[in-house]
């Protein structure tokens, strides 16, 4: 089987072969639903490679958070999902001989360099779109085990899904060659299907008020719409009782529903490309339980990133490694945390309002919403009607008392006007004495507490000479 991205076979195989020369590894990772699955994919590896190891992770990869990783008595540093933008500060300790570093990351890199480094953007490849940090990490996999790692492949899908690495609905690049990997090993199953968030598991009512996907009048956000739209249909829409649920639907029932909803939009306005989006690729993990969050990729992409946003990294590196009972237990009571949590925060923004500026809109929830949700909730705030689109959202939560976490969220549409939030949140944060990074779509940064003001000023001129 040849390599799933050959333009990184060269620089796998050099990471591969240190890993192996390695008497031990730390392997430090992000704590998203990239990074977990970054590192369930690596740790997998390692043990499977008999490379002794242990497993750190970071919010946020800072000066401080590699000193504390530098302390570690490992001879051999992996980085996985994040490494790539701190090289500045890692090859210091590198030059000092504290730890030799192997990078698996999709970041954008710093100006220093290293001699075992897998990034895409190195090689032409795109990482904010073609392949993500668990990509890296399953590319990185294959170098060390060969075929033997094939089945990682359908982590490395739920890595790319929860990076938002979708383009109109499906994964492109490498990550499509990965997914092919998954599916001829088993893992993974690909199709045409409704692209709504919770078709394992919501209820069919619950999935068609909550969609954020597509707009529909009368259906989103409107429970006793949504029931009336599903009992018109000639679909059966109970199991003993219960509501059903997508994945409790035949194919002709499926199909049925799908139909009437496009009807539906067209008939009340909805433009074309909104009502294309209902449909898209979707991903199932096909060794696990029908009808469980873990089976579908969107969904196991979300179970982790409630883990991570509670700090509770390890429960989901547990899920990741296949550890099912107790740790995925806990997995699904964060995750119902999360929800409320969300909720709460985006009627928060709906009840405080945004301000709307010419550039960009934003609003400082200061302590009322978790810090390590803020992005999430700007992002579901950009999707409702409680924002414009027509600009990016930019959200503020107290980090600590002399920091504050910056979260910002463009729509796909911004980004095709020339909109790239890693630069404006990494470029606005410096000028500020800040650190930002991320995605062109989505991004973050730490700022002083006191130069939000300065920030916004920053930001908005970075954004105005995108657009321009």
């Amino acid at each position: 089987m040849d390599a799933p991205v050959p333009e990184l076979e060269a620089r796998a195989a050099a990471c591969a072969d240190a890993l192996t020369a390695a008497d031990s590894v730390l392997l430090a990772s992000h704590i998203d639903a990239d990074g977990l699955t970054s590192a369930g994919i690596a740790a997998t590896a390692l043990e499977r490679a008999g490379i002794p190891h242990d497993v750190v992770f970071s919010k946020q990869l800072d000066d401080e958070e590699i000193a504390d990783i530098a302390a570690h008595d490992h001879d051999t540093v992996l980085f996985t999902d994040f490494g790539s933008g701190q090289l500045d500060a890692i090859s210091e300790h590198e030059a000092g001989g504290d730890f030799t570093p192997i990078i698996a990351d999709h970041h954008q890199p710093a100006d220093a360099d290293t001699e075992f480094h897998l990034n895409p953007l190195l090689e032409g490849v795109d990482g904010g779109k073609e392949l993500s940090g668990a990509g890296a990490s399953y590319v990185l996999a294959r170098a060390l085990l060969g075929e033997d790692a094939t089945d990682l492949a359908a982590l490395a899908v739920v890595g790319a899904v929860g990076d938002r690495q979708t383009v109109d609905g499906e994964l492109v690049g490498a990550n499509t060659r990965i997914a092919a990997e998954g599916v001829d090993a088993g893992v993974l199953d690909t199709a045409k299907d409704l692209a709504l968030y919770g078709t394992q598991t919501r209820p069919l009512p619950k999935l068609l008020e909550y969609a954020s996907e597509v707009y529909v009048p009368g259906i989103t956000n409107d429970q006793n719409g949504a029931v009336r739209f599903l009992d018109g249909l000639d679909v059966e829409l109970h199991d003993g009782g219960d509501w059903r649920t997508w994945a409790d639907l035949r194919h002709e029932e499926r199909q049925t529903v799908v139909s009437a909803l496009v009807q539906r939009a067209v008939r009340h306005g909805v433009s074309g490309d909104d009502v294309t989006n209902l449909v898209g690729t979707t991903y199932t993990l096909t060794a696990e339980e029908p009808g469980t969050e873990l089976r579908d990729a969107s969904e196991f992409s979300t179970l982790l990133n409630a883990t991570a946003r509670y700090e509770r990294a390890d429960v989901g590196l547990a899920v990741c490694l296949g550890e099912r009972g107790d740790p995925l237990d806990a997995a699904r009571e964060l995750l119902r945390e999360h929800r409320r949590n969300l909720s709460e925060g985006l009627d928060w923004v709906r009840a405080e309002g945004v301000t709307v500026e010419d550039d960009l809109q934003w609003f400082h929830a200061e302590d009322r919403i978790r810090e390590t949700i803020v992005g999430i909730v700007a992002g579901m705030a950009l999707g409702s009607d409680a924002t414009e689109s027509d600009r990016p959202i930019v959200g503020f939560g107290n980090k600590n008392d002399e920091e504050v976490k910056v979260s910002a969220r463009a729509t796909s549409k911004l980004v095709d006007r020339g909109i790239d939030l890693s630069v404006v949140m990494s470029e606005a944060a410096q000028a500020v004495d800040g650190d930002g990074g991320g995605h062109v779509v989505a991004a973050g940064a730490t700022v002083p507490r006191g130069r939000e003001q300065e920030f916004l000023e920053e930001a908005a001129a970075i954004v105005r000479d995108q657009t321009d």
